[in-house]
């Protein structure tokens, strides 16, 4: 099941945020009274009479409280391996302490919408203002604590100035729940050229039934149910292998519920195999097949959410969609006002992942 949105709530996409102070890089004088939401202290350092909640950062990684439990981790995130060792955490701890090289938002980004629901909260180390505003409001949520300098009371100021903004973010009209439609009925509203571009067929390493495909579209929360060619014609043998997809922008389900562009998909990659019901198993791809076709946009709208969705189809009779009645018409067949099938989603995605956070595609 994926996060929708429902009207008529309220909820804030900007949690309190807690600063930190970051006392471990503090090696010599006294450290002073600071209005900190928690200290954090090298490993055997005092801990001062003003501190009432000390975390104490070790060499080998670990942060532990008072009772030496380990409650976090702190994690280099230079490169490719610290995003995924800092990734590899989430859900792992309640805490983990994040420091970025060059690249800061994109690790940051992908890091917050991997820890999104798990449980595990994320600090950023800061040594900046300019790095402030974007560690606050990544993917909107931002992470949950900064690490501030002991000594930059000009970096402190701008962390309190937009912490209290994040806290004070809220979006009226919306609430999180969780959506149980799976597959749903849309209707057709446009059908138009779709110009000349490159198509992508996924061929499986299992054959499909009468009644299954993939679910493709132009948006990653409004994906169409494609038929499979595992039907025969006068012209063209059965494909029962093949889901003639689309263009190579579109998103597709895939088995472990994210969605990957087309254009991304290679052989032992696990798709999501759908039914009227919704998704119903998962096949492995053994080839992609990418050659360049004309198109047609088929335009549909979900009535009951209003929620609208695209998706570019290969102009051919051996394409088709599954209606509400259960029938599969060719693309070239296909009429407005005509029901499809098709999954919405109000949740955003990033890179593949739904994430709290508001988009729009169209």
């Amino acid at each position: 099941m994926h996060p929708s949105i429902t009207r008529n709530h309220s909820w804030c996409i900007g949690e309190s945020m807690e600063l930190w102070l970051d006392a471990a890089s503090v090696r010599h004088g006294t450290l002073e009274s600071h209005p900190a939401d928690r200290v954090l202290l090298a490993a055997g350092d005092a801990i001062p009479e003003w501190v009432d909640s000390p975390l104490f950062a070790c060499e080998d990684g670990r942060i532990l409280d008072a009772s030496t439990n380990s409650v976090g981790v702190h994690v280099d995130v230079d490169d490719s391996e610290g995003q995924d060792a800092a990734k590899s955490m989430v859900g792992m701890v309640s805490w983990v302490v994040l420091t970025t090289g060059d690249w800061q938002m994109i690790p940051l980004e992908n890091i917050v919408a991997a820890s999104q629901g798990t449980g595990t909260k994320l600090v950023a180390r800061i040594d900046s203002n300019q790095a402030i505003r974007g560690a606050a409001f990544a993917l909107e949520t931002g992470v949950d604590a900064l690490l501030l300098p002991a000594n930059n009371p000009e970096i402190w100021a701008e962390a309190q100035i937009i912490a209290a903004e994040r806290l004070a973010t809220c979006s009226e009209g919306e609430e999180i729940v969780e959506d149980d439609s799976g597959i749903v009925t849309a209707m057709i509203t446009e059908i138009q050229d779709g110009g000349f571009g490159d198509r992508a067929c996924v061929d499986l390493t299992s054959i499909l039934e009468v009644g299954q495909g993939l679910l493709v579209g132009s948006s990653s929360n409004a994906l169409v149910l494609i038929h499979g060619e595992t039907l025969d014609s006068e012209f063209v043998p059965s494909r029962p292998f093949r889901i003639n997809a689309g263009a190579v922008h579109g998103y597709v389900l895939m088995a472990d519920g994210t969605t990957k562009y087309l254009s991304e998909l290679v052989a032992g990659d696990a798709v999501a195999i759908c039914d009227s019901s919704g998704v119903v198993d998962e096949a492995i791809i053994g080839r992609m097949k990418i050659e360049s076709r004309p198109f047609l946009i088929i335009r549909f709208e979900h009535k009951e959410t209003g929620m609208v969705g695209q998706t570019f189809v290969q102009q051919a009779e051996t394409v088709r969609l599954i209606s509400s009645t259960g029938e599969m018409p060719s693309v070239t067949s296909l009429n407005i006002g005509d029901s499809v099938l098709v999954q919405v989603d109000s949740s955003a995605r990033h890179i593949g992942k739904n994430i709290l956070s508001g988009v729009e595609e169209r």
